[in-house]
């Protein structure tokens, strides 16, 4: 009898591990204790600008900032708000008050305690006109808040302002370091101190950035030792990096998805997983400029473009065709937008009906004795935009509008062109989440030096739409008012939305815990680990 238990004891095993493997080793990943050590390395298509989350707009920043500080609340996997540099809060029957509990247990990086004060000074730092920021306008919407005690946090509101608890998910600064400084001189940008699961090590501009996890972070160290973002910023670069095992992570554009991942060795080393993202690509029109101010010209282009070949050719069929700023499967979704299904034709008529023909017969388009004529920037290491560029260009030379591609360094392209305006048209992505206010990119007030209405984008009852959609709670009320605003973008067309692309990541199989959900696959980075024995770097 005992031999007979024995041998179904290991008879079990066996199918569990070949279960495991075949299913991404779920199995086994059960069973294996949290180990500490080793390097995470990814690449980014450029350096960070700042390491100030105030200060920063870009999404290489970004990402690293999110590892650095916290906020006092974030998404969970389910994208359901929770605490996280607070333990809980109470909400007035009014909608007028937020009142924070925070953390006891928090330090600075520095091993200053964390407190209200530091809350206080951050709401503040958004708010000074002094500060340029693109992210104030959530603590604009605040009357008074109050600090009764050194771990009690109230904020009160004139009037109910539906974005006011995930508004609260904004990084916190440090006050002891930079109260009475000037924001934009400060050392922090460089070197900054946060109260996050990772601090910063090294930095050396253009080449890498290194993060080591924090002992002292209150939530428990994370099991990843260090972090590397190495600056590399061609992605066919990354992705031969990513094939001999230098990177542990890529989002793998849909050629390398698709077709050049396909293979034993690959297999051996990543995982890969797919999911729609929370973001959005588009052609925006710089709406200053006399020739994209006419909407007919605008739809005219939107018309003239194929977006299906684009979805096909470029994304391999791992994207949706967008209609506005909001992803299909969201509850804040209009179906009911105007479309415009390519239609060269009705591009044509469209250009002819705002006054632009071809007089002399060379094939462009001319008004006033001008060419329709235009540059479309995109930023350099996203091969799926410029390769989407490529093809709206030859579309567009079918309707008679010429048009130059131009693939710009990242920084350069972020000082030189989209900050200060100095584009025609430009080819960007936005990514998003579950909140549906927008009224940092829509809303006309946003349209100023280094503001996210960018593109100049002016319209009173959009205007009013993102004003009332974010003083009510009520969804379906909600999804009224949003509804309209996605009527509008759709009438006016001051973006071409393209696609809402895949999310294509791979991860080195070294790496467990690694779950996708609703939040997108680094929701609980902190809880990754290595086994022992896997473990690739010493270090």
């Amino acid at each position: 009898m005992r031999s007979l238990l024995l041998g179904c004891l290991l008879l079990l095993s066996m199918v569990a591990c070949d279960n495991a493997e075949q299913a991404g080793m779920p199995g086994v990943e059960e069973v294996l204790i949290p180990e500490y050590g080793d390097t995470f390395i990814e690449a980014s298509i450029g350096d960070a600008s700042t390491l100030l989350p105030v200060l920063a707009s870009d999404s290489s920043s970004s990402d690293i900032n999110s590892l650095i500080y916290n906020g006092l609340v974030r998404y969970n996997k389910n994208l359901i708000i929770e605490g996280e540099l607070a333990e809980s809060w109470d909400i007035s029957a009014d909608n007028l008050t937020i009142t924070f509990h925070l953390r006891h247990d928090v330090k600075w990086q520095d091993g200053a305690p964390f407190t209200s004060a530091d809350v206080k000074f951050n709401y503040e730092l958004y708010i000074d006109p002094k500060t340029p920021t693109a992210y104030a306008e959530a603590f604009k919407q605040v009357t008074r808040v109050e600090t009764p005690d050194p771990y009690t946090f109230v904020v009160h509101y004139a009037e109910p302002y539906a974005p006011a608890l995930i508004s609260w998910a904004t990084p916190v600064h440090p006050r002891h370091l930079l109260e009475g400084r000037d924001i934009t001189k400060s050392p922090l940008a460089r070197k900054p101190v946060g109260t996050g699961p990772y601090k910063l090590v090294e930095w050396q501009s253009g080449e890498k950035i290194v993060l080591e996890s924090n002992p002292d972070y209150f939530a428990g160290q994370p099991y990843i030792k260090r972090v590397v973002y190495r600056i590399i910023p061609d992605i066919s670069t990354q992705f031969l990096e990513l094939q001999t095992g230098s990177l542990d992570f890529m989002g793998l554009s849909p050629l390398q998805f698709d077709r050049q991942t396909d293979t034993f060795a690959f297999r051996r080393l990543y995982n890969k997983f797919s999911y729609l993202n929370f973001g959005y690509t588009y052609l925006g029109y710089n709406l200053r400029k006399p020739m994209f101010q006419d909407r007919r010209v605008r739809q005219a282009l939107s018309y003239a473009i194929n977006k299906q070949e684009i979805i096909d050719g470029v994304l391999l069929g791992y994207g949706v065709a967008a209609t506005g700023p909001y992803k299909p499967d969201s509850w804040v979704y209009n179906r009911q937008v105007p479309r415009y299904d390519y239609n060269p034709e009705k591009a044509r008529a469209l250009l002819a009906e705002a006054g632009w023909t071809d007089s002399d017969g060379d094939g462009v388009l001319d008004k006033d004795g001008r060419d329709f004529s235009f540059v479309i920037v995109t930023n350099q290491g996203n091969d799926l935009r410029a390769k989407t560029g490529e093809i709206i260009q030859r579309r567009f030379q079918e309707v008679g509008v010429k048009v130059k591609l131009r693939v710009i360094e990242w920084a350069t392209f972020l000082k030189e062109f989209i900050n200060p305006g100095n584009f025609d048209a430009t080819i960007l992505g936005w990514s998003g989440g579950p909140e549906p206010d927008q009224y940092n990119i829509w809303h006309s007030s946003k349209t100023g030096p280094r503001q996210l209405n960018f593109i100049g984008f002016k319209n009173a009852e959009v205007d009013q739409l993102l004003e009332k959609g974010r003083r009510v709670f009520d969804q379906q009320q909600r999804k009224v008012y949003y509804d309209r605003f996605q009527q509008i973008l759709a009438e006016e067309q001051p973006y071409t939305f393209l696609y809402v692309p895949e999310a294509l990541p791979a991860v080195s199989k070294r790496f467990r815990r690694v779950e996708p959900a609703p939040a997108g696959i680094k929701y609980n980075f902190t809880q990754w680990f290595v086994p022992r024995a896997e473990q690739k770097y010493s270090r």
